[in-house]
């Protein structure tokens, strides 16, 4: 049993020896521990002092990728290593390290596929209550969109097993937190949450230059998500609003005429044919998304095939069958070799 320590780093050679120094080197049904460091562009010191420590296996972007890049081509290689396990932390030592042992637990034992990081921001000193509620209101609005019950929706600090990373394919480049969620959710993956107490901020956070930015960022990567894999839920809700919006002006042209009021009410004719339009375009935009969804859903079945002939190890693989007859030429015709 492989597991693979991924660390995506950006300029973190003053806080990288505290990770380092801090992923356990044993753990109980583990044979072996690889660290994997992502330099996602540093112009520091950062892959020198990784390899000061012991570090041999990198993947090198040229110029900043973004985190949700890093995490994607992190376990691209990590799967290419054979990786039965996958743990992510983060470079500038916010997560503690020696909680990866109680991370895979759930996965050896096959009660999970994915296992997630509580930071119990509650308790978190550096936060602010308005951070707080934001990351609260996140995590509520990533399980509504993906089914699940997770505390902790936007922590990095996570596990997946190999199986569980066939089956994701991250497209956000912002970060990939909350669209593994939902993916994992939708497609049904087992996901479990286990708390651990942070460590003390080192920096300011490098994902994002304001909290602003920050909620706008992540309030993108999920609507993009939902509406990826549940379309008609949003086309839907916004055809029954466009609807509604565009019932009230027939009303209201109804009652006065009937009241005979005066006046031909053009207006409300015309508001009402635009809310009816509109209610239609998002029926029509919800039927052409589902559409999408139901072709992107076969490629991602496609992709995971691929995935799994990439990736696949010697000890996973079936013999070949044997040619079943004996026949010189069919043989030939079998294998490809030309016929003598």
């Amino acid at each position: 049993m492989k597991l693979v320590v991924q660390v995506p780093c950006l300029n973190e050679e003053e806080t990288l020896p505290l990770v380092l120094e801090s992923i356990p080197r044993q753990i109980p049904g583990i044979d072996e521990i690889v660290v994997l460091i992502i330099d996602d562009g540093s112009t520091d010191r950062t892959v020198e002092v990784a390899r000061e420590h012991g570090v041999t296996e990198f993947v090198f972007h040229a110029r900043n990728r973004g985190l949700g890049r890093s995490f994607h081509d992190g376990v691209q290689r990590a799967l290419e290593l054979g990786a039965d396990i996958v743990v992510n932390t983060d470079g500038d030592n916010q997560y503690p390290q020696e909680r990866i042992t109680d991370l895979v637990q759930p996965i050896l034992r096959g009660e999970a596929e994915i296992v997630i990081a509580d930071r119990q921001v509650h308790l978190v000193e550096h936060f602010s209550k308005a951070k707080i509620a934001l990351q609260k209101f996140g995590s509520n609005v990533v399980n509504r969109a993906g089914g699940t019950d997770l505390p902790d929706a936007a922590s990095g600090f996570r596990a997946y097993s190999r199986e569980s990373l066939m089956l994701l394919n991250t497209i956000t480049r912002f970060s990939y937190c909350m669209e593994t969620i939902i993916q994992a959710g939708i497609k049904k993956l087992k996901i479990v949450s286990i708390p651990v107490t942070t460590n003390a901020k080192t920096r300011e956070s490098r994902l994002f230059g304001s909290t602003k930015e920050h909620v706008a960022k992540s309030g993108m990567a999920i609507v993009r998500a939902y509406i990826m894999y549940k379309p008609y839920a949003i086309f839907g809700a916004t055809a029954v609003i466009f609807f509604i919006l565009g019932i009230a002006p027939f009303a209201r042209y109804a009652v006065l005429k009937f009241t005979d009021s005066g006046g031909n009410h053009l207006q409300s004719l015309l508001l009402g044919v635009a809310g009816i339009l509109a209610a239609f375009l998002s029926v029509m935009l919800g039927v052409i998304s589902d559409l999408i969804r139901t072709n992107r859903m076969l490629i991602e079945d496609g992709l995971e095939h691929t995935k799994k002939m990439r990736f696949d190890r010697p000890s996973d693989s079936l013999p070949a069958a044997p040619v079943a007859s004996a026949d010189p030429d069919r043989v030939r015709a079998y294998t490809g070799e030309p016929a003598a």
